[in-house]
């Protein structure tokens, strides 16, 4: 009997090992009050914050040692390690508004034409300078300051040249923190702040491993060199990528703001540089906090989530809640895990929420056949092939035998055979892996030329990448016509012209397949992304500590580089902000939302609609209002506008009630639908839904506004009253919008599945046009 007890003893301990463990396993824990109340020094905010800490440890030793960063300036709350239990204690005080879990790898990282194309240099492309040129009314964003939440810069690239610049803004209060390779020195009147967060990666990690990574504000990646270009860089002649590919003047969209760097995101410990970068909540929150304290007027956060998040579990959404406070736009990335519905991150309505597009620039390289057709396809790579054609495989009948069959085409790592590749041009297609890793893959087996074929989710959408060997890549459509080529030929074979620039490509810009899509899970009433921007085929400004692929076996060096990802589009808007606030320095950040979002552009260069990489019209769960479009921006007729206040009300009605102790939530918060949004978005539609919103005068001081709609499919839109009458700027004029569903059968109640339509605040000069998304219960 002792020996069955035992037994089933120790098959208890055994069972509950796991969660002895789990809860004396010590974690960073993010404990959020909201606001300061304001008052306390520095000093008295840590104390206070200790004091918490020593309510649940045993020491004060423990307590001090396990404080990660206590959040001093807008920003209440601090970052610790904490137990799981430790972290229960806490989340059940009153005055604590959430407990955040760190969660390693839930963050991560999401040029010479683009701003032409996006109308900023119409003036001198056409036509003399005229008076209402955005880039000289904004002294091309004179003395604005932008905060770039990134990995880091490299500050010798002449794209951050100081050169002609006047001395650093009064308002800034930030610092230049030295570390490796990069010293007071580094900073200058353009880069006029950088510093590093990495205390909460290192929490995870341990010590950063220094071969992968600056412990500076120095980028030893690239990414956030690019995206800081292009919010600000400077005008560079004769810019181009490896092999002169997109020539031209390099120049960022606010050329004269200044940049502040704060480095968030670091190497991940046992991968490649190709395989991008992780940043933590609680690093990302200690430089928001910083930022604002600094002076910054505008954030650009290339940064998302890789899972839907609350928006009180969010580090981004509240930072840039507390930004917004401070009459800081913010605008953030919507990811890069498009084309799937539902997959895009920063959903919150404080955050300009940006997706991408493609440029009116191609790098063609078309492929000759043996039978004399010609495909078109798109390289950013150096290396030519001797003008005569060459075998041409599929990866699939050159693989090794031990090659899973689904895998067959996918050129991964070691899977095609030596003997069967080489000297001949393989053809591969998108799916797992990097691009750049298949033509990598193909090199090694001793092929000759690399062709990349688009997965039928990636369509018309074509990266250009500075592959190892001659290559180009192809749409779907394309792929499949050389496919079917090489099965139906005797003895296929190929010819790649080697690629150039184009300008005034058409159709121009088309949605990005790998832009995250709308609806928000976590708010569906808000309609996001906000608006699109280029982020295909990106030329900027690049880290010489990393090569044009990010692979370690590259070693060449660029000065600068072609990217694509909604990290791109996002700077875009940055820096179009930034033009904006020059301009119009008193506008809110809600003002500068609405204005781009009013006046974005729906038609492609073709006069046609806007289409996704499929060929097909793209809908505001894709590209929000429309392509951005600067210069409209800049004088909108009306706005949107929105207070810190009115996004507390909006979060009561989420359920989150306690972010700001002096703002109390009402018995009954209104619809989140009845946000002043300058968009409309009603899930599951049950009947009528009337929602109301309040449009600023910021145009002449007399106005009067008819209103135009066209309705989602099946829905019926009345907007009372139908005229709007301004006798003065700064006026406020409000409206009800009314939707209801027009019968039983309207085409739209299959679960999900949403219709779309617009209404329009026209005064013949001004054309205030916002989208609307509907989908019926």
């Amino acid at each position: 009997m002792a020996n069955v007890f035992h037994s089933l003893l120790s098959f208890i301990l055994l069972l509950l090992l796991p969660l002895l463990v789990l809860s004396s396993q010590r974690q960073v824990y993010i404990v959020y009050f909201g606001e300061h109340n304001g008052g306390k020094t520095y000093q008295e905010i840590e104390e206070t914050h200790h004091s918490y800490l020593l309510s649940i440890k045993e020491t004060e030793e423990d307590a001090k040692s396990s404080l990660i960063y206590s959040y001093k300036n807008s920003i209440n709350g601090f970052a610790a390690l904490l137990t799981p239990h430790e972290a229960s204690i806490l989340s059940e005080m009153e005055e604590v508004v959430s407990v955040i879990r760190s969660h390693p790898g839930k963050y991560s990282l999401h040029t010479t034409r683009s701003w032409a194309f996006s109308g900023l240099e119409e003036g001198r492309k056409w036509k003399s300078l005229e008076k209402d040129d955005l880039l000289l009314k904004s002294r091309y964003g004179e003395n604005v300051i932008v905060g770039m939440l990134d990995n880091g810069v490299w500050p010798e690239s002449k794209s951050f040249s100081d050169e002609g610049m006047g001395p650093i803004p009064s308002s800034w209060k930030g610092i230049c923190q030295s570390g490796d390779a990069f010293n007071s020195s580094h900073c200058n009147k353009k880069i006029i702040g950088a510093r590093y967060y990495i205390k909460g990666y290192e929490a995870y990690y341990g010590p950063l491993n220094r071969t992968l990574d600056y412990l500076s504000p120095r980028d030893k990646d690239g990414h956030g060199t690019h995206t800081a270009s292009t919010v600000g860089g400077r005008r560079v002649k004769n810019a181009s990528a490896l092999g002169g590919f997109a020539r031209g003047t390099a120049s960022g969209g606010a050329p004269r703001s200044r940049l502040a760097i704060y480095k968030v995101c670091w190497a991940i410990p046992g991968q490649g540089k190709e395989n991008g970068n992780t940043c933590f909540g609680e690093d990302m929150l200690a430089a928001i906090d910083d930022a604002i304290a600094d002076g910054v007027n505008v954030l650009s956060i290339s940064i998302g989530s890789r899972e839907p998040t609350p928006f009180n579990q969010d580090g981004i959404a509240i930072g840039a809640l507390h930004a917004v406070k401070k009459n800081i736009v913010v605008a953030c990335s919507a990811g890069n895990s498009g084309p799937a519905p539902s997959t895009l991150s920063n959903p919150a309505p404080w955050i300009i929420t940006v997706g991408a597009s493609s440029v009116d620039r191609i790098f063609a390289s078309p492929i000759v056949l043996g039978n004399g057709v010609k495909v078109m396809g798109e390289s950013a790579t150096p290396y030519k092939l001797e003008n005569k054609l060459y075998p041409l495989v599929y990866a699939g009948q050159v693989i090794n035998p031990d090659v899973a069959s689904n895998l067959s085409g996918q050129c991964l790592p070691g899977s095609l055979s030596p003997e069967k590749a080489k000297g001949k041009i393989v053809m591969c297609f998108r799916g797992n892996g990097t691009r750049v890793g298949k033509g990598m893959e193909v090199k090694r087996a001793g092929g000759i030329g690399f062709i990349l074929g688009n997965s039928e989710a990636n369509g018309n959408e074509v990266a250009a990448d500075a592959h190892f060997l001659p290559a180009t890549a192809l749409s779907y459509k394309n792929a499949l016509k050389i496919l079917k080529y090489i099965y139906s030929a005797k003895s296929p074979k190929a010819y790649i012209i080697p690629g150039k620039t184009v300008l005034d490509s058409k159709p121009a810009p088309v949605m990005a397949a790998f832009s995250s899509r709308g609806p928000s899970t976590i708010s569906p009433n808000i309609l996001k992304p906000d608006i699109t921007a280029p982020g295909l085929n990106i030329l900027a400004a690049w880290s010489k500590a990393s090569s044009p692929t990010k692979l370690e076996a590259d070693h060449r060096v660029v000065k600068y580089n072609i990217l694509s990802g909604t990290s791109m589009s996002c700077p875009h808007i940055g820096g179009a902000s930034a033009l904006l606030k020059a301009v119009h320095p008193r506008w809110s950040s809600a003002a500068i939302r609405s204005a781009l979002v009013t006046t974005a552009g729906l038609a492609n260069n073709e006069g046609n609609p806007i289409t996704d990489a499929s060929g097909y019209p793209a809908d505001p769960f894709q590209l929000g209002s429309g392509h951005f479009r600067p210069t409209k921006a800049a004088d909108p007729g009306l706005v949107y506008d929105a207070s810190y206040a009115d996004y507390l009300l909006f979060l009561c009605s989420s359920g989150v009630k306690n972010l700001d102790s002096s703002f109390k939530c009402p018995k009954h918060s209104p619809s989140q639908s009845n946000l002043n949004y300058p968009s409309l978005a009603i899930p599951k539609l049950s009947g009528t839904f009337t929602a109301m919103r309040t449009l600023t005068n910021v145009g002449s001081s007399r106005n009067v506004y008819f209103i135009s709609i066209i309705p989602p499919p099946g829905i019926s839109v009345k907007i009372w009253p139908p005229m709007l009458y301004f006798n003065r700027v700064g006026q406020k004029r409000s409206f009800t919008i009314t939707v209801k569903t027009e019968s039983e059968d309207t085409g739209t109640t299959e679960k999900d599945m949403y219709v779309f339509g617009w209404y329009t605040w026209s005064d013949g000069i001004h054309n205030v046009r916002s989208p609307v998304a509907v989908s019926v219960a």
